[in-house]
């Protein structure tokens, strides 16, 4: 019964998440003039955490005492009150306790709305008093009407405070505070600070007070923000992950932020009851729907046999050049099918961790197979500069893939029977190494094992972030757990010559 329940519940706490996650775009107008939409919330966060969520992440205890005491005459039993205040005591004791215990040494936490803290945290000890003194005081084992009614009533003027606390309203707005952390304590100092300048939203100037103070002042970056930091996973995804294409990479990104992001309550109560019942991780499941999704029509399987399609795709997928090679030039090959037919396919540039304009020329065109032309070139314009930056990357795409017939008509190719198709890897990976530095030197592997008989072993250095000038880099071996001196390899040092633009 109670593992029921508890689904039950879940399929509600889904519903409520769906409703309390909508959102509304608005325009803000900033001080200098620019305007921006964003989305935000419709429901307020503090009100949906208050009745919604609470609501719904209480639903198994409220549905246990519901059937006790429909089940007992109306009289309480030891199930349901004693579920309810201990789940209750249990957040509030228990788990405030590991939230505190588990945060690493010589970091800190904070409270992201301070004002509703202390409101909640009011009204949650007055509750176990009210609770005691209905219970043992007004009317000792028995719960009166009034009682139950007052009881009710405090719903709303709790959730009514917090609301006026979260976006600052009557007495509130006279006492704007901003808070700072301690350096040498780890806690929260109030100081005073100034209010937020005015924005416009929607046509109409609105004060501070409007909105939380955070999206006054982090709405006009987030997409920047929001930009850079999947450029930022999408490069490190890139670096543990370079035989992966762009569509990987990104189902990998979205997997990431999804799993990184701020979640409710209602999601890590699914997600508990999902694991203990078997169902498996939800993040995944997701993942894997949206992959399933995310196939190209330009890349549907042919129903035609193999060797009257012609496959188009990047060989090789992966290139490198310097900063100041000029161009990189890229190679697209038609494989099978028949060859004495005239293919176009498009191609595009697309932003990675390298910017169009900035690092390369943005490209795009059409590549021309005549009849009897297997392969196809195209350069791609990189931008020389003299500032040092990390290795940086950009993405070349293909698609629409096009047959001329006899007429020399173009053929958009019927999906069921297309004489040609695009294939993996149809995304080109371009990395562009910065000449404006010196480079770092590595290893091409941390470990390399090797016989005793293999007499010399050779090792391969790696000059990557830059290859500018001629650097020296000396050498020289060291024992381990093998002895030197002619016992187990002998003594070796020496130096190496990177010449300019050399990398290997």
């Amino acid at each position: 019964m109670f593992l029921g329940v508890s689904i039950i519940a879940d399929r509600f706490m889904a519903s409520i998440e769906v409703i309390t996650s909508q959102e509304r775009e608005i325009t803000i107008r900033k001080p200098n003039g620019e305007t921006t939409t964003t989305t935000i919330r419709v429901w307020n966060e503090t009100v949906s955490n208050l009745t919604l969520m609470a609501l719904g992440s209480s639903a198994p205890e409220i549905l246990l005492s519901l059937i006790e005491v429909c089940g007992h005459g109306f009289v309480a039993g030891d199930l349901g009150p004693s579920t309810i205040v201990g789940s209750a005591a249990f957040n509030m004791f228990i788990i405030l306790a590991i939230c505190v215990y588990v945060i690493p040494d010589g970091e800190t936490r904070k409270i992201k709305h301070l004002r509703v803290f202390f409101v909640t945290a009011a009204w949650s000890i007055f509750a176990y008093i009210w609770l005691y003194m209905i219970l043992a005081v007004f009317s000792p084992g028995v719960v009166q009407v009034w009682e139950g009614l007052l009881t009710l009533f405090f719903f709303p003027v709790c959730v009514f405070l917090a609301w006026v606390a979260d976006r600052r309203l009557l007495f509130y707005k006279y006492m704007h505070k901003k808070y700072r952390t301690d350096k040498h304590r780890g806690i929260m100092i109030e100081t005073e600070g100034e209010h937020p300048k005015g924005i416009e939203m929607d046509g109409k100037m609105m004060n501070s007070h409007f909105l939380d103070g955070s999206l006054v002042n982090m709405e006009g970056k987030e997409v920047d923000e929001s930009r850079r930091e999947m450029i930022r996973i999408l490069k490190d995804l890139k670096q543990k992950h370079p035989e992966k294409d762009l569509d990987q990479l990104v189902e990998m990104a979205n997997y990431y932020a999804l799993s990184h992001q701020q979640k409710s309550r209602a999601f890590y109560r699914i997600q508990a009851t999902r694991m203990m019942t078997g169902a498996g991780n939800i993040l995944k499941k997701h993942a894997a729907e949206q992959a399933k999704r995310s196939v190209s029509l330009h890349e549907v399987q042919s129903d035609e046999p193999e060797e009257f399609v012609s496959k188009i795709f990047f060989d090789p997928c992966s290139y490198q050049c310097l900063e100041n090679c000029g161009a990189v030039i890229l190679t697209v090959v038609r494989k099978g099918g028949d060859i004495s037919k005239t293919v176009y396919v498009d191609y595009k540039t697309e932003d990675g961790s390298a910017n169009a304009g900035a690092d390369y020329e943005f490209t795009e065109g059409m590549l021309v197979f005549k009849a009897g032309e297997t392969q196809k070139e195209f350069s791609v314009g990189v931008i020389d500069d003299d500032i040092f930056e990390e290795d940086e990357h950009f993405f070349v795409r293909l698609n629409s893939v096009r047959v001329a017939e006899a007429n020399d008509m173009l053929d958009h190719n019927n999906l069921h029977h297309p004489k040609a198709i695009l294939v993996s890897p149809c995304v080109a990976t371009v990395t562009i190494l910065d000449d404006d530095h010196a480079g770092i030197f590595t290893f091409e592997c941390d470990v390399v094992h090797a016989s005793e008989s293999i007499g010399v072993m050779e090792v391969k250095v790696l000059r990557t972030s830059g290859a500018r000038g001629t650097v020296i880099v000396p050498f020289r071996t060291v024992e381990g757990t093998a002895k030197g001196g002619g016992e187990d390899f002998e003594d070796t040092y020496g130096e190496l010559e990177f010449k300019n633009d050399e990398t290997v």
